[in-house]
């Protein structure tokens, strides 16, 4: 995992505004994402109902927009706040975890090599 601020970004005029941190020429899959107090991602949907969420092949990026939150890394909780962007690579085991009194709203991103469906 890496973390940074949203000041600490790379000043970008072309292709993505995650481009410098995160691999891939346009984002292509992604949301807004309101989490409810304590919700945590990918509980239990990995193979034969794993407590495993992991990319085999490209990162995700994290960027908290309100609230705070835990990222769990390989076990690791990280905690976040409004401002923070963290790029997950791949096969790292990843949840996300809304704080029960500051509740995060989020954006996840992928990036890759061509554009999502709807822009072709």
């Amino acid at each position: 995992m890496k973390r940074y601020r949203l000041n600490q970004l790379p000043e970008v005029t072309e292709g993505h505004f995650l481009s410098g941190i995160l691999p891939g020429r346009y984002l292509c899959q992604g949301a807004l994402s309101y989490k409810p107090p304590g919700f945590r991602t990918h509980t239990n949907d990995g193979p034969g109902g794993q407590d495993l969420h992991v990319h085999a092949d490209d990162c995700e990026a994290f960027v908290i927009l309100q609230g705070k939150a835990v990222m769990e890394v390989n076990g690791e909780r990280i905690p976040l706040t409004t401002g923070d962007v963290v790029v997950i690579e791949p096969g790292e085991d990843h949840h996300l975890v809304s704080d029960r009194e500051d509740p995060c709203i989020n954006l996840w991103l992928h990036a890759g090599p061509e554009r999502h469906p709807d822009q072709q």
